[in-house]
């Protein structure tokens, strides 16, 4: 290419000495040896495209400690070692949550030291959520958290004494549940202190299964329960859910501190972990997975809206047929058919002051730790 080069240059041509005229330079041509190019930061071209991974192994994640993921290879034998692995960041910012499917590269022994890559998270045939606010005004209400992915079950972990059954809590998990598409199972402990009446009758028209346990009953039923299926245990503190998932798998102790060893070789009380149940004599069939989660309490129901709030009162779904469209179903809403429903004797009226409780409690009107003094049963 040519430049012009507009330098100024003296010349004198003909005229008086010392007289300087202003003329063009002579035209130059460069090459592509007088350009320069500046190296970027990498000599590979910049692509959308990412690698298939078709060597990659199916896992499936069982504990999450601070960004690293313990695995187990799908069909693995129950005494396979967990697998240490990260989060690919092709990823992005999607994330892995206890339950996820997920397709594993790299280092795939579960040896010491080793560590693998998870590239890809398969699609989640359910999601478990809650919130620590029922409110989604608030902070803690907006703030959505996902506590296991693709769970078949979700059992609620119930004392029948010492303490009380709560039935506020249990309607709560039973919105989670029906609004997660995840079945329920009432786990009624302690049935050694006191029978099972008064919890059966309160949910008379749910028609819920539930199982009995004793501290020397037999777990027969309970695996039954349990097996082919990953199911994950709710309950509150004292109700013996701890002492189910220590007879339900009898190394649950050893088990929980070798998949809590990936991060700082410490088992923090609040991160759910999954745990393979052992097989049972000489059968064949899947014994299942059970997910503990010491640390959930209450689930706050921020992420469900008023009219979903209904799907866990299935025996109230009918009393609302002949509402008025925009009733909203609360003890304020004058002419509410709800009221007559349970008057005309088809609902327990507890069961509708429960509902109207989560309802007042996601508009903030009471408080969502659930503890009014009307939510216990007693024989």
């Amino acid at each position: 290419m040519y430049v012009e080069d507009v330098a100024r240059v003296p010349r004198t041509l003909g005229g008086t000495r010392g007289e300087e005229l202003d003329l063009p330079a002579r035209k130059r041509e460069y090459d592509e040896d007088d350009v320069r190019i500046r190296p970027g930061r990498s000599s590979r071209p910049r692509t959308r495209t990412r690698p298939k991974h078709d060597d990659a192994v199916d896992a499936l994640v069982i504990t999450v400690d601070r960004g690293r993921y313990g695995c187990v290879l799908s069909d693995a034998p129950p005494d396979s070692p967990v697998i240490t692995a990260m989060r690919a960041r092709e990823l992005g910012r999607k994330s892995v949550v206890v339950g996820d499917r997920v397709a594993l590269v790299g280092d795939v022994s579960g040896a010491d030291g080793a560590l693998a890559r998870i590239v890809r998270i398969a699609e989640r045939t359910s999601v478990l959520r809650r919130t620590a606010d029922d409110d989604d005004t608030t902070p803690e209400g907006r703030l959505e958290r996902v506590v296991v992915a693709n769970a078949d079950q979700l059992v609620i972990v119930s004392a029948l004494a010492d303490p009380p059954p709560r039935t506020g809590f249990i309607d709560r998990c039973l919105v989670a549940a029906y609004d997660a598409d995840i079945e329920p199972l009432l786990c009624l402990t302690k049935a050694d202190l006191a029978g099972p009446e008064a919890v059966l009758d309160y949910y008379a028209e749910l028609d819920l299964p539930y199982v009995l346990v004793r501290p020397d009953s037999d777990l027969t039923e309970v695996r039954k329960r349990l097996a082919g299926s990953i199911s994950v245990l709710v309950g509150h503190s004292g109700v013996g859910k701890s002492t189910l998932v220590n007879r339900l798998v009898p190394d649950a102790l050893r088990a929980v501190g070798a998949v809590s060893a990936i991060g700082k070789g410490r088992h923090t009380s609040t991160s759910a972990v999954a745990l393979r149940l052992p097989p049972v004599g000489r059968s064949r069939k899947d014994p299942g997975w059970i997910i503990d989660t010491p640390g959930i309490r209450s689930f706050g129901l921020a992420h469900v809206s008023a009219e979903s709030l209904l799907h866990g009162f299935p025996d109230l779904v009918e009393g609302t047929l002949d509402d008025q469209p925009n009733c909203g179903h609360t003890a304020n809403d004058a002419g509410c058919r709800l009221d007559t429903w349970v008057a005309e004797g088809k609902a327990d009226p507890r069961r509708l002051a429960s509902y109207r409780r989560l309802l007042a409690s996601r508009a903030g009107d009471t408080d969502s730790r659930d503890t009014p003094p009307d939510d216990t049963l007693t024989a």
